[in-house]
């Protein structure tokens, strides 16, 4: 259960429920964002995400931006966005439990679990592939995107945001990474 109050449309008001009803309308309302419209502006800043991936889709693909997000979000062991990459994975028609990466796929594999095990430590051979691929541009919009998931898992985390209804089915799915069990 989620440690905050989940907004339902009829009990937000003033910038709240303007931002509520545009998602009804679009039939866009998921838990996470029924968290995040406690404030609005904090809604705001999250609801960046949708440009930064918008723009990450632009540079690597949809694709790869799936991987990617995925591997961000099953490296940080956000239970919430992790299902919803699983879902985004298998309607690529992969299996996600036995994902196998091109090179360019792997680079970013790789990055995402740098950047979310420690982001003082990305490697500078790490880097020296991803240029392999991608410009100065195009890594700003990477490693954007990759703070703007983490975020965005983190909100979900420490909050325990409750699994949306259609991504119950995909819950034996999710395994937490284990990484972090020997960390003091």
């Amino acid at each position: 259960m989620a440690r905050i109050k989940l907004v339902e449309q009829n009990e937000a008001t003033g910038a709240e429920k303007e931002r509520y009803d545009e998602l009804a309308g679009r039939n866009a309302v998921t838990n996470m964002k029924k968290g995040l419209l406690n404030d609005a502006a904090t809604y705001d800043a999250y609801m960046a995400w949708y440009t930064s991936w918008k723009r990450l889709v632009e540079v690597i693909g949809e694709k790869d931006a799936i991987l990617y997000a995925h591997k961000i979000s099953t490296t940080n062991s956000c239970q919430l966005c992790s299902l919803f990459f699983i879902s985004d994975v298998k309607g690529l028609g992969l299996d996600p439990a036995n994902l196998v990466y091109d090179e360019k796929e792997t680079v970013l594999a790789e990055l995402a679990e740098q950047y979310v095990k420690n982001p003082t430590a990305v490697s500078d051979d790490l880097f020296d592939k991803l240029r392999k691929f991608f410009n100065d541009q195009e890594l700003v919009v990477i490693v954007g995107f990759a703070g703007q998931m983490i975020a965005t898992n983190n909100f979900n985390a420490v909050f325990k945001i409750d699994v949306d209804k259609r991504l119950l089915p995909l819950l034996d799915e999710f395994k937490p990474a284990t990484w972090r069990e020997n960390i003091k």
